[in-house]
């Protein structure tokens, strides 16, 4: 098969996915139990009326028969319509993008992933060639550690010693409350600004992260290390660095291509834990707060965006193993 047959037949598998991906979503929310949050604020108020009730089963469509309002939440996930938000009846597509929690998210979720990727093959790639040393028991250690603890204990810590004791930097937020519009400060103020904010809450996740990275390359590593070509390699002179680079990482490299589709496919995710930690108004602590809050329509958004992340990045892995390694054939 030729590779635009391939891409072709990806693309349909991958459209029947999502199909797939969009009807599951909706059946979840249907047989969740609980009363959803528009109706659920009504519960207990004593002064709740029937017509008010009867609003806002008609504002979201509530009130419709099952078939027609799946045949509407289907045509609003192909049309990234995702409807009202019940806890703020604001559009929930509005919500993501125009606030500024998309950009949030993708700034501090991007950084981390993108960290963590480096740092993880690079020193994977490093402590492969010094399998059972002291280093190598120290990297493989600390990484398990800090892929060990739990997010929020290092975030708290990190608050507790950098931000409350030192002083270093922010405890949480985004920018300063007291910025707006009218009072921006200059663009180089802004991006200090910024960095500062964005330092805590990205280690914490780096750290968190990086260890399956460089697990994951060590073992790839060690593996290839192995084989007879780097052997041929060693012994025509070149280089130590050439040979780890050069000859055994493109060959140990299709599983990392892998893990590193798939986290960057959760980038639009959030970090739940981490920002709520860090008061950090991104897509993890907005869907957070609908879970809370039983906001459907923000959760069915949050659920199908982190799933066609998902799925766009895997499609996106399985054409690059062709241009990594030749001796893949597309079937």
């Amino acid at each position: 098969m030729t590779l635009r047959g391939y891409i072709v037949r990806r693309l349909v598998y991958t459209f029947v996915l999502i199909l797939f991906v969009i009807t599951l979503n909706w059946i979840i929310f249907q047989i969740m139990p609980g009363v959803q949050g528009a109706i659920a604020s009504l519960q207990g108020n004593t002064h709740a009326t029937a017509a008010q009730y009867a609003f806002y089963e008609k504002q979201f469509g509530l009130n419709k028969p099952p078939l027609e309002r799946f045949l509407d939440y289907f045509w609003q996930m192909l049309t990234f319509n995702f409807g009202i938000s019940y806890q703020t009846q604001h559009p929930v597509i509005n919500e993501i993008i125009q606030s500024g929690r998309l950009e949030n998210t993708l700034l501090l979720l991007g950084s981390s992933t993108a960290l963590s990727i480096v740092i993880g093959i690079f020193w994977g790639v490093v402590v492969s060639r010094k399998r059972g040393g002291a280093f190598d028991s120290f990297s493989v250690s600390s990484s398990l550690v800090t892929f060990s603890l739990p997010t929020f204990w290092i975030g708290v810590s990190f608050i507790l010693i950098f931000a409350l004791t030192l002083g270093w930097f922010p405890p949480g937020g985004v920018t300063p409350f007291e910025w707006t519009p009218n009072t921006l400060p200059s663009l180089p103020v802004q991006l200090l600004t910024r960095v500062q904010y964005l330092f805590l809450p990205m280690v914490t996740l780096t750290l968190v992260t990086y260890g399956g990275f460089l697990l994951l390359t060590r073992a790839t590593m060690i593996e290839a290390l192995s084989e007879d070509y780097i052997t041929t390699a060693r012994a025509k002179g070149l280089s130590e660095r050439r040979v780890l680079f050069h000859h055994a990482f493109k060959n140990a490299s299709l599983p990392i291509v892998t893990a590193s589709a798939l986290a960057f496919g959760g980038v639009l995710s959030g970090a739940i834990i981490t920002e709520t930690v860090f008061n950090w108004d991104g897509l993890g602590r907005y869907l957070f707060n609908a879970i809370g809050w039983k906001d459907f329509p923000v959760m069915q958004a949050m659920f199908y965006i982190l799933a066609l992340s998902v799925i766009v990045a895997n499609l996106i892995a399985d054409l690059v193993y062709g241009m990594i390694d030749p001796r893949i054939k597309y079937q």
